[in-house]
């Protein structure tokens, strides 16, 4: 495989790895899900043995779930009271829940870099250390003489906790 190739796979793992781990997206996700399955089940419950109905399973209140918060249209209304309400509570918080929790991805993954620095800086460490098979031998220099002063610092940081002891 070429740096190039291997360079982008590490990368976009990392990333996807950075959304699961740092943002809300796999909580979201889930509870998306659980009202998807609840608001179908309000659904065919208050369809259940209506008369002239056409959400006649619960798989077809799963469709009808998918398809009002998709706002691609319904062929399928129910028609009991109870289940139109559940409906429109479902119509109104399933694309209110979907689009927020996009938003609150990406924002939370953008803003993470400003609420941990210390978490940022050894980020960049980790992915040029990913890197390394790509630098030149002064580049390497570079990063030898960066890495020496950085332990120096951590010594000197070590040095003046202890002296306060």
């Amino acid at each position: 495989m070429r740096p190039n190739n291997r360079s982008l796979k590490i990368r976009s793992k990392k990333f996807i790895r950075d959304v699961i781990i740092h943002t809300p997206v796999i909580k979201m996700t889930f509870l998306l899900i659980a009202l998807w399955m609840l608001f179908s089940a309000g659904i065919f419950f208050g369809e259940y043995g209506i008369e002239g109905t056409s959400i006649t399973s619960y798989g077809m209140a799963l469709y009808w779930g998918i398809s009002a918060f998709s706002t691609v249209g319904i062929a399928d209304m129910p028609i009991n009271g109870i289940s139109l309400l559940i409906g429109a509570i479902w119509i109104i918080l399933g694309p209110l829940l979907f689009f927020g929790a996009i938003v609150t991805t990406v924002t939370a993954y953008f803003l993470r870099p400003l609420q941990r620095p210390s978490k940022q800086i050894i980020d960049t460490i980790e992915y040029n250390l990913e890197q390394l098979d790509d630098l030149s031998i002064e580049e390497l220099e570079l990063l030898k003489e960066t890495t020496d002063s950085l332990i120096e610092h951590v010594e000197h940081l070590k040095a003046a906790r202890a002296e306060k002891i």
